[in-house]
């Protein structure tokens, strides 16, 4: 009996409906990748689709026949967060592209790629035409006109080229503040500032999962600042309005999305040494956003870092001396002072604290204070006494110890060096690096 005409249509459409795409290309130089993990973005956090080697350069990642449209992440090196190139993915095309680690990403096949990362190419081109202009205090009204006309021209022309693209929600969101007619830096400043989120929909799920819209709101509390020369407290005053005026506009937004925002804007701020923001911003936003998002794991790191961060005070570790409890806060007389946290059953630990021990002892000015982590004091009340010029505490229950929960402590030996008020100035490496840190210093 020979099948209708309509149901093997029927039958045809349907292997179509579910035809299975892929992301293919090559890297280069090829012999410094090796693998690919792909993940689907969703607002505030990624799933694992799949992975797969990189043989001579060359890469293919099938996705299932099931994928959803939206946005992934193919990560190629860690720390993942670094290392990483995102795409679009609209269920109607696969995606092929090559990727040199000098030149960035070339799109291949794919219009929605191709598009994204063309539009983004030339406009921040022209973008920073008119920031060259501004930074070389240049007045000459034709050339501002020039350069705006341009930015216009591309911005325009790819609004059309987007079309009914996923790529639209990107170009439209982007659409930059391009004055009429000259004008100077302040009052162009001023005025963009004014009108930043005009065009941007922080509501838009595709681009909350997105690395575009982090950047346009880190951009906002980080760029858009007065141009007057001021000091470092005054900036961080303007960047923390900055940041209040973007928990204000994402309000509606999911947790998990503004819980990623503030972890963004909390990196970028603690990395610059710009601790009153940071601080200001995990106190004020991000510890509660993360304690709704179920991350505690996010809280006790970032409390971690604060504790240990170039600048902070130490915190406390006491011990008996003779019959007496001493402090490290209440040690004086040394203009620099080593913590060392190690452990009498650490092999590394018997190697490098003796050599240590035999370096320093022409520095008059330094003091050791050495934390045994221990799970009893048997070796350790025997190996203290090869280091009798080391100040010995001891922390029994090893790495459960509070010692080693307040300093994070994930390997012995592991060494930070303090100044006079037990401040934290460096954390060296090993023996070696801490003597040519206090040899430089």
């Amino acid at each position: 009996m020979k099948t209708p005409l309509i149901v093997l249509f029927i039958f045809l459409f349907s292997l179509t409906g579910l035809a299975q795409h892929s992301i293919s290309g090559n890297f280069t130089p090829s012999t410094d990748f090796k693998w690919l993990i792909l993940y689907q973005l969703t607002p505030g956090s990624q799933r694992y689709v799949t992975d797969t080697a990189i043989k001579e350069g060359y890469f293919k990642l099938e996705l299932p026949e099931n994928a959803s449209v939206g946005m992934y992440r193919i990560v190629y090196a860690v720390p993942q967060d670094e290392f990483y190139i995102d795409v679009i993915y609209n269920g109607k095309e696969d995606i092929e592209f090559n990727f040199n680690l000098e030149e960035g990403i070339h799109v291949i096949a794919s219009e929605e790629n191709k598009t994204y990362y063309n539009y983004f190419s030339e406009i921040n081109t022209v973008d920073k035409e008119l920031s060259d202009f501004y930074a070389a205090k240049n007045n000459d009204k034709k050339e501002f006109s020039e350069i705006a006309k341009k930015i216009s021209e591309v911005q325009a022309r790819y609004e059309v080229k987007a079309g009914d693209l996923l790529v639209h929600q990107f170009v439209s969101s982007n659409l930059p503040y391009i004055p009429e007619t000259y004008e100077n830096f302040d009052t162009y400043n001023t005025i963009r500032k004014k009108r930043y989120f005009d065009a941007l929909d922080v509501t838009n799920a595709l681009l909350q999962s997105s690395g575009f819209l982090e950047q346009k709101l880190s951009n906002y509390v980080f760029s858009a600042l007065p141009s007057n020369g001021q000091n470092n407290e005054p900036i961080q005053d303007t960047i923390l309005v900055n940041v209040d005026v973007v928990s204000k506009k994402l309000s509606d937004t999911p947790v998990p999305f503004r819980t990623e925002v503030f972890h963004d804007l909390w990196k970028t701020a603690s990395e610059n040494n710009l601790y009153a923001v940071s601080d200001t911003i995990f106190d004020a936003y991000l510890k509660d956003l993360a304690t709704q998002n179920g991350d505690q794991a996010l809280v006790d790191a970032i409390e971690l870092s604060s504790r240990l961060r170039i600048g902070a005070v130490s915190p406390e570790i006491s011990w008996e001396e003779n019959g007496t409890t001493k402090t490290l806060l209440g040690l004086q007389g040394a203009e620099k002072y080593v913590l060392v946290f190690w452990s009498s059953t650490c092999s590394h630990c018997l190697k490098e604290l003796p050599l240590l021990h035999t370096a320093l002892k022409t520095y008059d000015n330094v003091t050791v204070v050495a934390v045994g982590l221990e799970d009893d004091d048997t070796y350790w009340n025997k190996e203290i006494m090869n280091l009798p010029n080391f100040k010995h505490a001891i922390a029994l229950g090893k790495w459960e110890s509070d010692h080693a929960k307040l300093f994070g402590i994930q390997q012995t030996p592991t060494y930070f060096i303090l100044d006079t008020e037990k401040r934290f100035l460096a954390a060296p490496e090993d023996d070696k690096e801490v003597v040519e840190f206090l040899d430089k210093n």
